[in-house]
């Protein structure tokens, strides 16, 4: 799978993306939890208030099955006017 991040997330992990090779039948949540312990110092901070998008719909349950291949995208709040 393939994790996007946008903005202040991008700057905390250090990379636009990242490529995880994870099990079958992951969710959401434990793609989260792999971020966290890939990028412990700055990242879980924003994953707390972040919104996420898999394959372009926003995650509203993070038991979301994760399926193969799939793009999630990590979208901190966002200040604006």
């Amino acid at each position: 799978m393939t994790v996007r991040f946008f903005a202040s997330a991008r700057a905390a992990a250090g990379t636009e993306q990242e490529a995880l090779r994870l099990p079958a039948g992951i969710t959401v949540a434990d793609v989260v939890a792999e971020l966290r312990r890939r990028h412990p110092d700055r990242l879980p901070r924003i994953l707390d208030a972040a919104s996420f998008l898999l394959d372009g719909v926003a995650v509203r349950d993070p038991a979301l099955a994760v399926p193969d291949g799939a793009e999630l995208d990590v979208l901190p709040p966002f200040a604006g006017g």
